[in-house]
């Protein structure tokens, strides 16, 4: 049996791989916008350049370029010699990490979801997006594949991870044992959610206490028997705060947790992979 990736696995396989893949950048066009909550916003992104497009994994990241004017194209870098080279007498375009989701390479569509949580250029622009508007993107330039055999998985994450829990709870088979605790900004914006038969979800929201809310709700969590895998993404410090208590107090290795900052409160593009 393959993966959707290609590589030969079987159901017992729990090696965690980490692909590379050639950086390439590419000018799409928006072809369709849609709502997938109060807070999450799903763009349809289009064109003949996604041919050769490959996302191996649920958690990759994009760059996304955006154009300097809402009707007006990036101007797109190209990689010399491991150097990003942008046009001359062109304004360097603002870009921003971003999870690529559902892809269709028969129809050369690619969805990316935006959180309309804040301001900024990305918030910004997606709130105006419009049909035959312009985006740019670069990569995944490397993916790291959790196989869908562990015993359960836990996903954990605030709103910057949900295009990622969404896209991963899509793709699991439908016998994976899945726990979530997502986190919304407010009770009643919970967007949603793929329908999965063995999947048990837990939103909560964060209050006036201290403790970041998903910590508080992991704390209370009873993990099933068996060998699992923990994913968990979202702001710097609640996710470094969940990530010492699955080591310290749950005892999990380190090779069963993938927990990356995906923002942080103060800072602009801020992403980064969280270990020892």
């Amino acid at each position: 049996m393959t993966s959707k990736t290609g590589l030969p696995m079987t159901t017992s396989d729990l090696t965690v791989q980490r692909l590379r893949h050639p950086l390439r950048f590419r000018l799409l066009q928006v072809r369709a916008i849609r709502p997938l909550g109060p807070t999450l916003l799903c763009v349809t992104l289009g064109g003949e350049e996604l041919a050769g497009f490959t996302s191996a994994s649920f958690d990759d990241h994009l760059k996304v370029f955006f154009p300097e004017h809402p009707d007006g194209k990036p101007a797109l870098p190209a990689l010399v010699d491991e150097t990003l080279i942008y046009p001359e007498g062109e304004p360097r375009p603002t870009a921003r990490d971003y999870t690529p989701c559902r892809f269709d390479p028969e129809r050369q569509e690619l969805d990316l979801e935006f959180a309309l949580h804040e301001a900024g250029p990305a918030t910004s622009w997606a709130a105006q997006a419009k049909p035959g508007q312009y985006l740019g993107i670069g990569g995944p330039r490397g993916s790291l594949v959790i196989p869908a055999a562990f015993d359960w998985h836990l996903l954990i994450g605030d709103e910057s991870a949900l295009p990622a829990i969404r896209r991963r709870l899509a793709e699991l088979p439908p016998t994976a044992k899945v726990i979530a605790l997502l986190q919304s900004s407010e009770a009643g914006q919970d967007c949603e959610l793929p329908a999965h038969p063995n999947a048990d979800i837990h939103w909560v929201h964060q209050g006036a206490d201290a403790e970041p809310a998903l910590l508080t709700a992991l704390k209370s969590l009873a993990l099933p028997a068996g060998e699992g895998f923990v994913w968990a993404a979202g702001e710097y410090h609640a996710i470094r705060a969940v990530r010492v208590h699955l080591r310290e107090e749950r005892g999990i290795d380190k090779s069963r947790i993938r927990a990356a900052s995906y923002w942080r409160e103060g800072r602009a593009a801020s992403h980064e992979t969280l270990e020892d």
